[in-house]
């Protein structure tokens, strides 16, 4: 992803489908999109941590910020910043424990031990308590990794934090000393390994969605021209003892391109390619740098899709968003079938009004969605209703005057993150990227949807 990304850890497969037909329907009825339905207008609303008027929200919602970037850890050292996706696990005494992405680039490692000391990315591990509103602790869980984005939570109980970067070696400007562009594991409860998990493939990854029924992981690559991957672990729940990568293709076209000419409902057969060397990171020759995998794909007639970038499973299918697919460029939500081998188009954006280039899906434990976009337009958080009515929950009114941790600025036109709920659905968490904070918000969600 760019300086915007989302991840959210679903909970539940019920339902998910359901809130984008009923969009769809709504749109080709010619019902409009509201833009302030659900919970009502938004208005600013003081967080109770500092005092300032960070997120516009509903009547009758709060929240508190924490972890703020430069912000101590338990053992003094400083969060790093650009947080980004994140997941919500349930802790001990009714705590909940977020693992957190943080999409730095090249840099010194923020804790030991790491994958590449030269590496500045990672992830940080805040156990939050309910009952008090309080943080109880804040640790490094993995350091030395790059721009580490999106992700997806495992039914297992673990974060697999991605990243959308395939520098190393072979980088022509600014070389690293070990290779990028995987997946690692980072178990909820302890600080993880460090070590890539190469048969996931090495390319610019963003986000996964695993089928809790066969252990199968779904994978998004975020490039224009990228492809839909799934990973076939040779153990279930064993990811790192190997597997299969494949990529997805549309029986009878080679390398179809999904991103324009089409229309919602538009149904195709669908099969997997095997990519016979998953850490092969570059197709050769300046152009296919980082090309590598999605190059194997591609010659043996992979799909192509533009920008992929959330990834949900629920309801026995997996929902991808394609950031900017579709005539408008404004967005695609694509729907796979694995029993049946069957693709999709469940929506596509008509304009930015609508649904300005949708990033990641979130499951509301009551049966909404949250769409989190990354588009051009005032940053928000929205939500969808099981009805198809499209609304703003959030905006951002991030203007820091006074420093907090040198942080200062104007900062409401910058993308939120990494949305997820607590296990219970009364918490919704996500983060500003920039400057890097984490909000934890609460409030009367029976009454509209989410």
């Amino acid at each position: 992803m760019s300086l915007s990304r989302r991840s959210f850890l679903l909970t539940t497969g019920a339902a998910v489908a359901a809130p984008l037909d009923a969009l769809r329907a709504r749109l080709e009825a010619g019902a409009a999109a509201p833009a302030e339905l659900g919970y009502g207008p938004l208005r600013p609303v003081t967080d109770a941590t500092t005092g300032m008027p960070l997120l516009e929200l509903p009547k009758g919602f709060r929240y508190i910020t924490f972890g703020w970037t430069g912000d101590a850890m338990d053992d003094g050292r400083r969060i790093p910043p650009l947080h980004d996706g994140m997941a919500a696990f349930a802790g001990e005494n009714g705590r909940v424990v977020l693992v957190r992405n943080h999409e730095v680039g090249a840099g010194v490692a923020f804790e030991a031990p790491t994958y590449d000391s030269k590496a500045g990315g990672g992830t940080t591990t805040t156990v939050f308590d309910p009952a008090t509103e309080k943080v109880v602790s804040t640790r490094a869980s993995l350091s030395g990794t790059m721009r580490n984005c999106a992700g997806g939570a495992t039914p297992w109980g673990s974060w697999l934090t991605c990243e959308e970067s395939v520098v190393g070696p072979a980088e022509p400007q600014n070389p690293l000393p070990l290779q990028h562009g995987y997946v690692f594991e980072v178990p909820h409860d302890r600080g993880s390994d460090a070590k890539p998990i190469k048969a996931m493939g090495c390319f610019v990854h963003e986000a996964v969605g695993i089928d809790p029924q066969t252990g199968i992981v779904y994978q998004t690559q975020d490039r224009t021209q990228s492809g839909l991957y799934r990973y076939i672990p040779t153990t279930r729940n064993k990811l790192a003892e190997g597997g299969r990568l494949q990529m997805l293709a549309v029986d009878g076209r080679l390398a179809f391109n999904t991103s324009r000419g089409q229309r919602a409902g538009a149904t195709y057969d669908i099969h997997w390619v095997d990519i016979a060397e998953p850490d092969r990171p570059h197709a050769g020759g300046a152009s296919g740098y980082g090309m590598g995998v999605l190059q194997q794909g591609l010659d043996r007639g992979g799909a192509i899709f533009s920008r992929l970038e959330g990834a949900i499973f629920g309801d026995g299918r997996l929902y991808v968003t394609a950031t900017d697919g579709g005539e408008a460029k404004m967005g695609q939500v694509w729907e796979i079938d694995p029993r049946r081998d069957l693709l999709r188009l469940l929506f596509e954006s008509p304009g930015a009004p609508v649904l300005n280039m949708p990033d990641n899906l979130a499951l509301s434990p009551r049966g909404g969605l949250v769409l989190c976009e990354d588009g051009t337009m005032t940053a928000c958080v929205h939500g969808l209703t099981r009805e198809g009515r499209i609304f703003r929950f959030a905006r951002n009114n991030i203007k820091i005057s006074e420093p907090r941790n040198g942080l200062t600025g104007d900062f409401s036109r910058r993308e939120f993150a990494g949305a997820t709920y607590s296990p219970d659905g009364k918490w919704l968490f996500f983060n500003a990227q920039t400057p890097g904070i984490t909000f934890a918000v609460t409030g009367p969600w029976a009454e509209g949807g989410l």
